[in-house]
């Protein structure tokens, strides 16, 4: 649930500018730790089907990390957005019972996959009635966890993004907002993120980031048993609005919008030769604390950003963001949708992939074969760039990996120059050998909207 969902399926998303590190920053248990960095954004599958995934698809590509998504019981209804209301903080929503979680953890860990969990801390529901899990509840208490108390003063919606203390103290879409300067609050919340951790959870993903101030949540996460976890905000830039996303970098990563939205305007109607100082060149957070992606599920639903319905276009954004050495990359990976408040096919049980509307974008194979890229590309700074001046570019990773993407309209043939060793390489997309000679170069022909990868390590397909 993006910070600014509406409950009808309304979604407004501000626009993207310039931003850098505020004055006296510091940057704590930012970027996942360990040496793999892709997080798979499983939306809306069954805590079952993840742990199945971990062990079948996400473990042997490489994906250092599974983001699910929010295991608190919410309020009842079929769509994808009830799981963003919680009513208590039991795992007993849609998705999967505790020891559902309990086993996808253990299950992801044997496969090397870590988990992170989306976690709605902002604010509860906004109505009453009984959750998924039995709880009865009104908008203002939900017995045994909060009551009117509890609540922010503030019982309107959010209404002007220049006023801090409107965004961060009123209601966001009507939901029922926690009061998180409040000694009780933060305790509750911190017990609940303690009750996940001792499950064996790696990280969080805090929804809404930006309508809590940057103080509580600090004050949150200091009360963390463990204070290493992985920590991902989402906070929303906007032009001129008073939150900004460079406050919240002190406790951990943010999610960096822009990447996003200049992603889809650069694909769909400008040149990839603007790529070449993609990130911080073009004023977003430091790569060291910005996690990106290509769509996740409130931008794929509101067209503010590239979704699976784009092809090509799709397809080489992901793979340019897994081969570019900026921030720390999300694949989403949802289902197919024409209603966009439409809740998962089966209840959020997969199957098999690419069968009853699941997408499995992290399993695409030009997707998939990038994260073993990226991941043998790790700590290599890019070199070696080309462009057309228009829609091929290609780029290395120093001697560690060699990248060409071509979007335009028909074929390229010509000779890159690397920085690898002489040798023959997989190009992972296609499955075919290239070789590159002693002086560095290889030539290659790559058709209109394909790419080529190649990395050090790996000299067969």
């Amino acid at each position: 649930m993006a910070s600014s969902r509406s409950l009808s399926g309304a979604l407004a998303l501000a626009a993207a500018a310039a931003a850098v590190l505020a004055p006296g920053t510091s940057t704590a248990y930012a970027t996942p730790p360990g040496v793999k960095d892709v997080t798979a954004v499983l939306f809306e599958w069954n805590f079952a089907s993840v742990a199945k995934e971990c062990t079948n698809t996400l473990g042997p590509a490489g994906y250092g990390y599974v983001q699910v998504s929010p295991p608190a019981e919410h309020i009842q209804g079929s769509q994808w957005w009830t799981s963003y209301q919680p009513v208590s903080y039991k795992i007993a929503g849609r998705l999967g019972d505790r020891t559902a979680f309990q086993n996808m953890v253990n299950t992801c860990h044997a496969a090397g996959v870590k988990v992170v969990v989306d976690t709605v801390i902002n604010h509860m529901s906004a109505g009453s009635g009984t959750g998924t899990g039995g709880s009865s509840y009104t908008k203002y208490d939900y017995p045994g966890l909060y009551s009117s108390y509890d609540f922010d003063d503030c019982t309107s919606q959010v209404t002007n993004y220049a006023d801090r203390w409107n965004v961060q103290h009123c209601e966001l879409v009507g939901l029922a907002d926690l009061d998180t300067g409040e000694e009780y609050v933060r305790k509750t919340i911190a017990g609940y993120l303690n009750d996940l951790l001792t499950l064996g959870v790696d990280g969080f993903r805090i929804d809404a980031a930006k309508h809590i101030d940057a103080a509580d949540l600090a004050n949150i996460k200091s009360r963390l048993t463990n204070p290493n976890a992985y920590w991902k905000q989402e906070v929303i830039y906007g032009s001129g609005e008073a939150v900004q996303p460079t406050e919240y970098t002190g406790s951990g990563d943010v999610q960096e919008f822009r990447y996003a939205y200049d992603l889809k305007r650069v694909f769909n109607n400008e040149n990839l030769a603007y790529l070449k100082n993609y990130g911080a060149g073009w004023g977003y957070l430091s790569s060291s604390v910005a996690g990106v992606f290509v769509d996740n599920h409130d931008t794929e639903r509101n067209g503010s950003t590239l979704n699976y319905k784009d092809g090509a276009n799709y397809t080489l954004a992901n793979v340019f963001m897994l081969a570019y050495p900026y921030g720390a990359p999300d694949i989403n990976s949802g289902y197919e949708w024409s209603d966009t408040d439409a809740g998962p096919p089966n209840g959020g049980a997969v199957s098999a992939c690419w069968q009853n509307g699941w997408k499995c974008q992290h399993a695409w194979p030009e997707i998939l074969r990038m994260v073993a890229f990226r991941n043998a590309t790790r700590g290599a700074a890019m070199s070696d760039w080309w462009d057309n001046g228009g829609d091929a570019i290609a780029f290395g990773r120093g001697a560690k990996g060699y990248v060409a993407i071509n979007h335009e309209s028909s074929g390229l043939t010509r000779t890159y120059q690397t920085s690898l060793p002489a040798g023959t390489y997989c190009n992972v997309q296609s499955n075919t050998t290239v070789t590159v000679n002693s002086g560095g170069q290889f030539s290659a022909t790559l058709g209109a909207n394909t790419a080529l990868a190649i990395y050090a390590g790996k000299a067969t397909c």
